[in-house]
């Protein structure tokens, strides 16, 4: 389980964001323990006007906890997770809550702290909190017997096809995989023996390598948008210059677009422009049966709520009739009567719980199932629409 993690203000943002349905397939309050108000928003005012009586301006603690995709991970595990951070931070017995988020056929979790303990008026001290959250999260993927992550193994093992924002932003207005772009520059990078074996292995794939304004290597797609070479093969400059040599032999930005333009011929353009239609027309179907998985999922646990509810009143009324009232309930209670009757009652009830959060588990895990066989279908798309660009 991936565990990233914040100390931060700003709880009225935070609390529209963990509250924001329109980002989310699903979503659920799970827990607020600590507060007296029984809604995000208010209870991360409560911390932040207590925070003013303190010199603190990053009055939460904000983690979240992201397992392993293909994983059907119990509330039980992230509760479990949950408690044993606190306890290794220091935070237990501090005002929490808990939020579950879906989406993609993925659930995932956020739990806040507040930092301030009110008794003391002082804000709890997290030091080295990344480097033990990530021991929490190799022992997590060890116990539950998950397939460790490279980079959880060796920091230098860590995925080289991550991307950062920026990079994303860009290839994401070229209408270009930022992921396809780093596999196709580094297959490329790891299979060439020379310069002109590179070259030619990018342009295969609508790559072209150019001399950057700062005397540097970078490599444009054919609609002429410049990346940092080093960046997509994952490289140091030096090692770079050191396998390709100065860049100096090679076009600069401008000309290489020129070139790109003569061979960027009105039939490819508009073989481009099909192939982004059709990948929209797909994207649009996909979408529409995304809204409407999303729609009945909506209503199926709406339902089992609402049967779930109904149980629960009628256990209870059958529950309260066993306890008899006035002299009949007196002479129960001396013969202890009343005793069993109540640790029956609660037996009952404590059963009835379970029972209705085992119905909610499987349901959740039945309709995560069915939204991941959907998001596998989204998938294949973006990437065969990757292929053809």
């Amino acid at each position: 389980m991936i565990l990233k993690a914040s100390q931060r203000g700003g709880g009225q943002d935070l609390a529209a964001h963990l509250m924001k349905l329109e980002d989310n397939e699903h979503l659920s309050l799970h827990e607020l323990r600590g507060f007296a108000s029984e809604n995000l928003k208010d209870a991360f005012k409560e911390s932040e006007a207590i925070s003013r009586g303190t010199n603190c301006r990053q009055y939460l603690f904000s983690l979240s906890l992201n397992p392993p995709e293909q994983e059907q991970v119990p509330v039980e595990v992230f509760e479990e997770t949950i408690n044993r951070i606190e306890d290794r931070l220091g935070l237990d017995s501090q005002p929490r809550a808990i939020v579950f988020h879906e989406k993609e056929g993925r659930r995932h979790a956020h739990c806040v702290w507040s930092r301030i303990d009110a008794e003391t008026m002082t804000a709890k001290q997290l030091s080295f909190f990344k480097n033990k959250l990530q021991v929490v999260s190799r022992d997590l993927y060890l116990e539950n017997g998950w397939k460790l992550p490279e980079g959880l193994k060796s920091a230098s093992e860590r995925n080289p096809t991550n991307f950062n924002l920026a990079e994303w932003q860009q290839a994401q207005r070229q209408g270009i995989d930022p992921r396809w772009l780093k596999q196709v520059a580094q297959q490329a990078w790891t299979h060439s023996d020379s310069i002109r074996a590179f070259t030619t292995a990018l342009e295969e794939n609508g790559l072209f390598l150019a001399k950057g304004d700062r005397r540097g290597h970078v490599a444009l797609d054919y609609n002429g948008e410049v990346y940092s070479l080093p960046r997509l093969v994952g490289c140091k400059t030096k090692d770079v210059t050191a396998r390709l040599g100065k860049p100096d032999a090679l076009s600069s930005v401008e000309q290489t677009r020129e070139a790109i333009g003569k061979r960027m011929t009105p039939a490819i353009r508009r073989h481009v422009q099909e192939s982004r239609a059709a990948f929209q027309k797909q994207s649009e179907k996909l979408n529409e049966q995304k809204a409407t998985l999303t729609k009945k999922h909506r209503q199926a646990r709406a339902a089992l709520k609402s049967k779930q509810r109904a149980e629960w009143d009628r256990e209870n009324i059958v529950r309260a009739s066993r306890r008899p009232r006035g002299m009949r309930g007196i002479w129960h209670r001396i013969t202890g009567r009343y005793q069993q009757v109540r640790a029956s009652n609660e037996a009952e009830a404590a059963a009835t719980r379970t029972r209705h959060k085992n119905q909610r588990q499987k349901l959740i895990e039945r309709q995560l199932s069915q939204r991941r066989a959907l998001q596998s279908q989204i998938k294949q798309a973006r990437h065969q629409q990757a292929d053809q660009l």
